[in-house]
């Protein structure tokens, strides 16, 4: 999913829950279970059809559920469905749902899980999350207004029966559908607010933890409030978690000093500065942030000599260790390390090609005279896009103060806020653009497939045939061979480097400060997730 560019995580999609295995003394459960959390940036949207970022994901996993819920160790838990079952063939999945309702006490059915994903594949939606739902029965056609959404595979039998059919078997599917792109809608609240569904708090209805208020489309300040009509609220011991949208680091560390923040990120010199801090803490992250260059407007771009100095002339090491400073690490590619692995290998040291993410200036200037031969041209001038956090401008310097050592080329940077910075990206406003990608589920596809010619997160339209047909190969020839599927995505993997189709800068870590008083809050590395199942404030 894709996050603030380059901007620390903050909260994340944090509140999977709050659902408490374990519980606080007495005489802790007496005082106020209230929580002030610190975001990046606000919510863009609470439509989860329209969704693309983490951040507006981070509230949706808190106030809504799906079908089962992403658990520690690449495991899932019982979610809406209280238990499921796949055919011996891979390709029928059956989730038996639990009775459970929506905030305002009608029931959550099947038939709102059929309604959900139909709307989203629908191209009357245009979801740029549509790609995913591609290996459901008809998905596709329908995505590419060949067909009605009404003919997708899957069906309501009775109220809490949901049935899918896969067009190949996939043994991920269960990760894919904890995501918020595969909960639930209630199409009466849809029908109702129109095109104004989920641009506000009010204009929305729940099935989670918690119910969104204070939110009016467009504020920094928003609470989190117990749903008393979600199933499991019983065991949900905080009461409200209150967000902050704080783009400005050392504002949200003197919030979080003073006692206004349980949680704050930390990065560059105020994570060197608090390492020592009792409260600082280092989360792990299948997450990758990397630059876009943009080859459907600037023909330069498509020069892969040009991209490849490009990259060469940025100092990964440099930049995790000077710049960025917040847990972060030099990337081996595309595909964070330690996310999968098969057969004991780790995806990313497998398909490891050092050109892809190595630092030579003086190979970089070779290579960049060598393009701008082979293009015609003696100078470039492009425009670095990224979003306005204190982060993302920072990284955005050094990104441009590595660029210019380029003889020939000029960068400008240019920081807008995030959501206009997703927007410029999707409509290809930009030259080059700062980006990142935070794992949706555990597999090394749900980054390769980003970067196929036709995928709409694909921003900067880089395309290569080889690489879309071993993606594709890795998707049905070789699909039941998980060892030929892994080769496959290795070679897809090596290609995207080899032709730097992106520049990878690092794979994310958060360092942050937590408050000793709430326990349990931890990350899933290969999920968007916070596991906060056992959390309380003390």
């Amino acid at each position: 999913m894709k996050i603030n560019s380059l901007a620390k995580l903050g909260g994340v999609a944090l509140v999977t829950g709050l659902i408490l295995a374990g519980c606080g003394s007495k005489s802790s459960q007496s005082k106020k279970q209230e929580i002030s959390w610190m975001t990046p940036s606000p919510i863009a949207t609470m439509d989860t059809s329209k969704m693309t970022d983490l951040y507006s994901a981070q509230v949706a996993n808190g106030t809504n559920e799906g079908l089962l819920r992403m658990a520690k160790n690449n495991k899932v838990d019982p979610g809406v469905a209280k238990s499921y079952t796949t055919s011996k063939d891979g390709l029928t999945w059956t989730f038996n749902l639990r009775h459970s309702k929506w905030n305002d006490g009608t029931p959550v059915t099947a038939k709102d899980f059929v309604y959900s994903w139909q709307r989203t594949v629908s191209p009357k939606t245009a979801s740029q999350y549509a790609y995913i739902f591609a290996n459901i029965k008809n998905a596709d056609k329908i995505n590419n207004g060949k067909m009605s959404p009404s003919k997708l595979g899957v069906k309501a039998e009775g109220n809490y029966k949901f049935v899918v059919s896969l067009v190949k078997p996939q043994s991920y599917f269960k990760f894919m559908v904890t995501q918020p792109e595969f909960f639930p809608q209630n199409s009466k609240t849809v029908a109702k607010y129109g095109s104004s569904y989920a641009t506000s708090a009010a204009k929305d209805t729940y099935n989670g933890p918690f119910v969104l208020k204070g939110w009016n489309g467009t504020n920094d300040t928003w609470t989190l409030t117990k749903n008393k009509n979600y199933w499991n609220a019983k065991s949900v011991k905080i009461k409200d978690v209150k967000f902050q949208a704080v783009k400005t680091p050392s504002t949200a560390l003197n919030s979080y000093n003073s006692g206004k923040l349980d949680f704050t990120t930390l990065s560059g010199t105020l994570a060197a500065n608090n390492k020592k801090n009792k409260d600082y803490v280092v989360f792990p992250e299948a997450s990758t942030s990397y630059m876009e260059f943009n080859t459907k407007k600037i023909p330069a771009l498509r020069n892969a000599n040009i991209r490849k100095a490009m990259s060469l002339a940025i100092d990964k090491k440099q930049m995790v260790n000077k710049v960025m400073q917040g847990g972060d690490i030099t990337p081996k590619g595309f595909v964070p390390a330690d996310m999968a692995k098969h057969n004991g290998q780790d995806f990313a040291k497998q398909s490891y090609v050092k050109a892809g993410t190595d630092y030579n200036l003086a190979e970089a200037k070779t290579l960049f005279a060598k393009g701008m031969k082979q293009v015609g041209k003696k100078s470039l001038s492009l425009t670095l896009l990224g979003a306005d956090d204190d982060d993302t401008k920072r990284a955005s310097e050094f990104v441009q103060s590595q660029l210019t050592k380029l003889p020939g080329l000029k960068i400008t940077t240019q920081n807008i806020p995030f959501k206009s910075k997703l927007t410029r990206a999707q409509n290809q406003q930009f030259d080059l653009v700062l980006s990142a990608w935070i794992a949706d589920y555990p597999d090394p596809s749900n980054f390769l497939d980003l970067m196929t010619s036709d995928n709409p997160q694909n921003d900067g339209k880089w395309s290569n045939k080889q690489y879309d047909a071993l993606i594709k190969k890795s998707e049905s020839t070789d699909a039941n061979n998980e060892t030929a599927r892994w080769n496959d995505m290795v070679q897809a993997e090596k290609i995207l480097m080899n032709q730097q189709g992106i520049a990878p800068l690092y794979q994310q870590g958060q360092a942050a400060l937590l408050k000793s008083s709430v326990k349990g809050v931890q990350p899933f590395p290969t999920s968007p997730q916070y596991d906060w199942a056992k959390a309380y404030v003390k």
